[in-house]
């Protein structure tokens, strides 16, 4: 028989907390299972955002390949925004790869719609109906009854009170542990993944109740690892003696020290024009030589690709030179933000390569690469509290020896695959 393989993602928790959470005693399961098996950092995706990250390990691909570059992107021929879903995904994921097996798929982000498979699919974050959300709709009445929701209210995120916003998450991740074992023994599945996001929205709102130990919710933000803690031991506990069990993250979390608003810089250095005529990216005017998307994507605004489309094919690795090198000049308060600037084919490959984006940029700490336009500064402060960084983690009941695991690996660890 097949060994089954069970995957519990952790959105957004980066390998040093992880690490130090079981080494204090916050989370005693964990810290048991890394001691004894194999558990590293782990590179996330470029960018590293969900919608990127969970493609990559849920297909084993780069998005060159898989074709998701973030949670957004232009429509072909316009300057107008559309936002991918699990439609846009252009490589299977490993549970549409082994139809004959049977998979419980909860909450993973980026797959929405629910789509047929052999199993159970409930979608998850950015996932806008239940109804779409799920497959097959014969499991809605047993979601409804477990008061199943598919992410907190983030409105709560900016009330006064971040105890109403603990309670939120805590309520959800509840919720999640319960629909997990409602599940348990419904199918005889081979692949069973459970992602838990209230972790991204933790990091997102409330990094520095845990960071900073003086915090007044600190003790709160304690009890939530504990709570994440207890739902790694009861999978621990139901699981038989040759399961896979993995647990992840996608991405890590650090905290904000400014938002940098690219666009707003590339116009200060005459590379992108605006008109007042439109809206948004409909605001790019002839003369525009390159623009960004989040986070820290940036598109050469090419002539017949876009309606005001500048840039001549001869022009373009001058062009890109000439942002790399302003890119990396870039200061706060004379700290360079810019870590790397990275062109299209040194991370991606692929069929899908001519939607990504010409250049990549990825942040020195603290600094949030954005996409804005018309914004009157290039830095300026964010109400959240953290942001996402490149470190994830990998844990594995095995004993393997793979000093360097990023997400595309993922897929490989998996058994009957």
């Amino acid at each position: 028989m097949n060994a089954r393989n069970i995957i519990l993602g952790i959105d957004g928790i980066p390998f040093e907390l992880m690490d130090s959470l079981s080494d204090k005693g916050v989370m005693p399961n964990f810290k048991e299972l890394k001691s004894n098996f194999y558990f590293k950092e782990m590179k996330s995706s470029i960018p590293h955002i969900s919608s990127v990250s969970w493609s990559s390990i849920i297909t084993g691909k780069n998005p060159g390949e898989h074709g998701i570059f973030g949670f957004s992107e232009l429509i072909e021929g316009t300057y107008s925004l559309s936002y991918p879903n699990f439609n846009a995904l252009k490589c299977k994921p490993f549970w549409h790869q082994q139809n004959e097996n049977k998979h419980v798929i909860i909450n993973v982000p980026a797959t929405y719609p629910a789509k047929i498979l052999n199993g159970v699919h409930i979608a998850g974050f950015v996932a806008l109906d239940l109804e779409k959300a799920v497959y097959p709709k014969t499991c809605i009445p047993s979601l409804k009854q477990l008061n199943y929701v598919i992410d907190i209210d983030s409105s709560l995120a900016h009330k006064q009170s971040k105890d109403i916003l603990f309670d939120e998450l805590m309520k959800v991740l509840d919720i999640r542990k319960n629909t997990y074992q409602f599940f348990w023994n419904k199918l005889n599945w081979l692949n069973f993944m459970v992602v838990i996001t209230s972790s991204d929205r933790f990091g997102h709102f409330l990094w520095n109740t845990y960071a900073n130990s003086d915090n007044k919710w600190h003790s709160r933000a304690v009890q939530f690892f504990q709570k994440i803690d207890d739902f790694i031991g009861d999978i621990k506990d139901k699981l038989k003696e040759n399961d896979n069990f993995i647990i992840l993250s996608d991405h890590g979390m650090e905290e904000i020290k400014q938002n940098m608003n690219l666009n707003t810089y590339l116009e200060h250095e005459g590379f992108l024009k605006l008109s007042d005529k439109y809206k948004n990216y409909n605001r790019i005017a002839k003369g525009t030589k390159a623009f960004v998307l989040d986070p820290g994507r940036i598109y050469l605004n090419k002539e017949g690709k876009y309606p005001n489309g500048s840039v001549f094919k001869s022009e373009e690795k001058e062009i890109i030179a000439d942002l790399k090198n302003i890119l990396y000049d870039l200061k706060y308060q004379n700290q360079k933000v810019i870590r790397k600037v990275h062109e299209k084919n040194e991370i991606y490959n692929g069929v899908n390569i001519d939607k990504a984006p010409d250049l990549v940029v990825l942040e020195n700490s603290g600094f949030r690469p954005k996409g804005s336009i018309g914004k009157e500064s290039i830095f300026e402060e964010d109400n959240l509290s953290g942001m996402h960084n490149d470190s994830a983690f990998l844990f594995i009941n095995k004993k393997i020896n793979i000093q360097k695991p990023n997400v595309q690996d993922v897929i490989g660890f998996l058994g009957g695959n």
